[in-house]
This record gives C-alpha cells, sequence and structure tokens, in this order.
C-alpha cells in the first residue's frame, strides 16, 4: 500500500498483510516440512519396528511442535508487517531444512546438526514472541526467556554432548515447552491462546494437511514409476483412492467445523480444548496420514504378496488415528456423540482390524479392503449429511373428519 507524505510528497512503501488469512511467505516456510515428512516417512517404509515408529514419532514431535509455535506467534502478530514477516520465515525455513537434512541421521552422527537447528528455530521464535509482548504488555517477559532462551540453551548445549544426554535435554527442553503452554493457556490465556485469530488457525491447518497429503501422493508416483508395470499401478491407483478419501473426509467435512468449532470453544472461554484441537491432535492425524502413505508405498513393489506386519500396523493404525483423532476433534468442537459415534467406532474399529488381515491376503488385496471402507463411510456421511439438510415437509392442514 502507498501513502504520500503530507510533508513534502515524497513516496513511502508500507506492505501490508490481512492477519486473518496466511501470508505467502508462511506457505513458502511450510515447503521445508514436505522434505522433512518425506525424510522420516523412508524410515518406516518396508517391515518397520517398534524401534523404527519410535524413532519417526520421537524426531518428528520436536519439528511438528516448532511449526505449531512458528504459526501460534505469527497468529498472535496482527501487527507484524509482511516484510518482517518473510525475514522470520526466511530464517526458521533454513533452520527447519537443517532439520530436515539431518533426521536420518539424528540418533547418530547427525545429532549435533539436529541439536542445533531446533536451537536456531528458537531463537527466531524468542526474537517474535519478545516482540509480541512488547506490543501487549510492558512486564519482565520471563516466561519467554524461559519458554524459548532456556530451551534454546538446551538445544545447543545437547549438540556438544553425548547422545543419550543429547536426548535427554531435547525430551526436557519439549517438556519444558509443552508444560509452559498448559499453564499459560490457563493461568494467563489473555496474552495468549485467548487471543487467537480463529480463521488464520483454520486456514494454517488445512494448508498444512494438504502439504502433508501432497507429499503421500508424491511418494505414491514415485513408487510407481522405480516399480513400473500392471501391479504396481493397481496399488498405485488404490493408494491414490485411500488418500483422496482422506482429503475427501478433511477438506469436505473437517474444515467447515474447524472456524465454527473453535469460535464456540473461544466464545466458553475452553482454551484447553483450543489447545488440544490445534496443537496436539492434529500431530496424531499427520502421523496417521504419513504412517499410511509408507504403507502404501511397501505394497507398490510387491503388489501380490502380503504386507509386512509393520506395514500392516501403518496402514490399519494410520486409518485408526486419522478417524479417531477427527472424532474426538469433531466431538470437542461440540458435536453430539450420536452424530459422531455411528460412523467414527466401526471405521476406527475396522481399520485395526485390517491389521492382521494385512498378513493373510496380498497387498493389492488389503488396499482394496481399505479402499471399500473408507468409500462406505464416505457415503454414510454423505446421506447423512444430505437428510440433515433436507428442509422439513410443511404440516397438512387439518382434516374436516379430525374435528
Amino acid at each position: 500500500m502507498m501513502h504520500k507524505s503530507s510533508a513534502d510528497g515524497a513516496l513511502t512503501h508500507e506492505v501490508a498483510r490481512d492477519p486473518r488469512r496466511v501470508h505467502w511467505m508462511e506457505l513458502f516456510f511450510d515447503l521445508v516440512f514436505v522434505a522433512f515428512v518425506g525424510q522420516l516417512a523412508r524410515g518406516i517404509h518396508g517391515n518397520p519396528g517398534w524401534a523404527e515408529f519410535g524413532t519417526f514419532v520421537l524426531l518428528f514431535f520436536p519439528a511438528w511442535w516448532a511449526w505449531v509455535n512458528i504459526v501460534s506467534v505469527v497468529n498472535l502478530l496482527p501487527g507484524l508487517s509482511s516484510r518482517a514477516l518473510g525475514i522470520a520465515m526466511l530464517a526458521a525455513m533454513a533452520a527447519a531444512s537443517v532439520m530436515a537434512a539431518a533426521a536420518p541421521g539424528a540418533f547418530g552422527e547427525r545429532a549435533w546438526a539436529f541439536s542445533l537447528a531446533n536451537a536456531a528455530i528458537r531463537v527466531v521464535l524468542l526474537v517474535l514472541w519478545l516482540y509480541q509482548h512488547r506490543e501487549k504488555s510492558a512486564g519482565t517477559p520471563w516466561r519467554i526467556w524461559i519458554y524459548n532462551g532456556g530451551t534454546a540453551a538446551l538445544w545447543f548445549a545437547a549438540a556438544f554432548l553425548p547422545l543419550a544426554v543429547a536426548v535427554a535435554l531435547w525430551a526436557t527442553a519439549i517438556v519444558v515447552e509443552v508444560g509452559m503452554v498448559a499453564i499459560s493457556a490457563r493461568l494467563w490465556p489473555d496474552r495468549g491462546i485467548g487471543g487467537i485469530n480463529i480463521e488464520h488457525a483454520s486456514e494454517r491447518l488445512g494448508l498444512f494437511v494438504i502439504i502433508v497429503l501432497g507429499e503421500s501422493i508424491f511418494t505414491i508416483v514415485t513408487e510407481v514409476s522405480d516399480d513400473w508395470g500392471p501391479g504396481a499401478g493397481l496399488v498405485g491407483a488404490l493408494g491414490l483412492l485411500i488418500v483422496s478419501f482422506l482429503g475427501w473426509a478433511f477438506f469436505q467435512y473437517g474444515t467447515g467445523t474447524i472456524t465454527a468449532g473453535l469460535e464456540r470453544l473461544q466464545a466458553r472461554s475452553d482454551f484447553a480444548g483450543i489447545l488440544q484441537t490445534t496443537l496436539f491432535l492434529p500431530f496424531l492425524l499427520v502421523l496417521g496420514v504419513t504412517a499410511i502413505a509408507g504403507a502404501i508405498a511397501t505394497a507398490i513393489p510387491a503388489p501380490y504378496e502380503h504386507l509386512p506386519i509393520g506395514s500392516g500396523i501403518s496402514l490399519g493404525g494410520g486409518l485408526a488415528l486419522f478417524y479417531a483423532c477427527n472424532a474426538i476433534v469433531t466431538l470437542r468442537y461440540g458435536q453430539p456423540p450420536r452424530v459422531v459415534l455411528p460412523w467414527a467406532v466401526p471405521t476406527v474399529v475396522i481399520a485395526v482390524l485390517l491389521i492382521p488381515v494385512s498378513t493373510l491376503v496380498p497387498g493389492a488385496v488389503i488396499l482394496g479392503l481399505a479402499v471399500i471402507v473408507l468409500l462406505l463411510v464416505t457415503a454414510y456421511v454423505e446421506i447423512h449429511r444430505r437428510r440433515r439438510r433436507r428442509p422439513a415437509p410443511a404440516a397438512a392442514p387439518p382434516s374436516p373428519l379430525s374435528r
């Protein structure tokens, strides 16, 4: 936007942004998480065991937590200029890129790089939170210095310590941050979660889910390209159908309720509900989608062999996580159980049952069964929604015989 100075007529430029909408630089920052998700997803291809699943979760959560912190502080800084936002996003993107590159060896020779990258992200957050505090309060920002300054020091120190000690410091830093967020939401909601911009938060979450689903599609296409053939094509098509049903469920049903649900929670000062549905539960949903993509990628090279038990857990467990998370969020937003449970409970139960079945039938068959399950639940929800929208018939005039 251009303003003309009344004093000398010089033209100055001030870049404005709409705090209710996601800025392009925020989307640019999110691109690095495509690489991060892809890096971690490779670790659960094939036949992952508890160690691989544990590594996947333990490395994914620091990245997710850094992402939600960036989203939160930008959301709570409506006065942040487009230029300042861009600089912050580029700095955070550089740190997140190092995290992504170091992720495959984070529990080994690259632990130091993973530690330093996390420390750098917290320095970016520290600067942003201090700016936000200056806009809101004149008191000493001791909570911010502990929240990001103290944890940045822990991550930095971890880079120079043995792996076992470093991992303990990582866990300590995360626990401190999560604990302080929960306490702050209860004691000082007006300085944080209470002022959340609902429109920005809803759009931001939806766009991140698009990125995760996009990474799943990229994985499927890449695997089919590497294992070109009728069987790979069949499994790839089934995989695309599964991802499409997940996208349909989230964007046709989920995003329509996010804004209204968050507004309802905000109106009754249910700050714990806002935290749960924006910071924590979506993490499980993203885990589920990534695990499903890993199982599909495993089935593509061997479409006529049964899935390894690890990939069966990824497929059935991922579907169960996705739909259970959606159900819990929907209930938290105020939807009655009689509307949610009829589709949620059968879907989650059947998804779990796919795990043992996956060890008995070919990969193409188990993916076909998953497609049928998702088709049925989607059809049920569509029919139910149409019935709810159908206007009630007008009352018939009383019959003379009834008098």
